[in-house]
């Protein structure tokens, strides 16, 4: 008999409420979205006007809709898309599942330009202010898939595995509360104690980005690979192929911003 802990089936549905079905997924996103509406209105309120609590609304609907959008986009182009050229429609089958972190980022920083063009603001200005209230967010959504016990990760025989429900009987690492650790509470950490000075414009959007790619590359050797991808190039995942990016854009970000930025621009508007 195993001697590892056996993850016992939990209900997907949180909460009905009527003919209204709240699930274990969409409570973690509402959980990272009042954090972070929280958290911005806090920010906006020390920023002597440089922003406002309608604006940070403003921008976090946008990025919201980054998220969902991108986030689905990303996942079907990314990890489904044979199957999106067999059935294009399939992209608007949200109900099935999956979403895409690395999509999410993209759909975040495309709201981030389109909002800083329309608002004539920084987009440096406007990444830095808007990453620090991600974290939770991501952390959140690690325990949601924990609990849906989904994307757990390779098989393990150390004590920390776990035996999944849906996962067959052997035990696996909990990669979902890996990431939970690194992604959600040890980035939060890191932001925060950055940004408890002044910084250059652009160098905590590249931090977290520096951070996050790290992060995920790592916990990715742990986390099982995609059933219909498996290991890529160089025996990479997906996953890890798509935080490469990531890893190298924060970093140039924060060389760049060290070198071209003066630090006071962190308080009002770069030029």
């Amino acid at each position: 008999m195993s001697s590892h802990y056996v993850l016992p089936y939990i209900d997907p549905i949180a909460i009905s409420i009527g003919p209204l079905d709240i699930r274990w997924y969409g409570l973690m996103y509402l959980v990272g979205f009042a954090f972070a509406y929280w958290m911005a209105n806090r920010v906006c309120d020390k920023s002597n006007g440089v922003w406002t609590r309608e604006q940070a609304s403003d921008l976090l609907f946008a990025g919201f809709m980054g998220v969902i959008l991108g986030g689905r986009i990303g996942y079907v182009l990314f990890y489904q898309f044979p199957t999106f050229l067999e059935n294009p429609l399939y992209i608007f089958r949200i109900w099935e599942g999956g979403m895409s972190f690395h999509g999410g980022v993209l759909g975040v920083v495309t709201a981030i330009i389109i909002y800083a063009k329309r608002h004539n603001r920084s987009i440096l200005s406007v990444g830095d202010f808007i990453v620090p209230l991600l974290p939770v967010g991501l952390g959140a959504g690690r325990i949601g898939n924990f609990i849906n016990s989904e994307l757990w990760g390779r098989v393990t025989d150390l004590p920390i595995g776990i035996i999944f429900p849906n996962a067959g009987p052997l035990a696996r690492h909990p990669s979902q509360l890996y990431e939970f650790a690194l992604e959600g509470v040890v980035l939060l950490i890191m932001l925060l104690l950055f940004i408890r000075k002044p910084k250059p414009a652009g160098s905590v959007a590249g931090l977290f980005l520096l951070g996050y790619g790290v992060f995920r590359f790592i916990i990715e050797f742990a986390r099982e690979p995609d059933a219909q991808l498996g290991l890529l190039t160089m025996n990479l995942s997906m996953g890890q192929l798509l935080s490469l990016p990531m890893i190298i854009i924060g970093g140039l970000l924060m060389i760049y911003a060290y070198k071209n930025n003066p630090v006071e621009t962190t308080k009002g508007e770069q030029s």
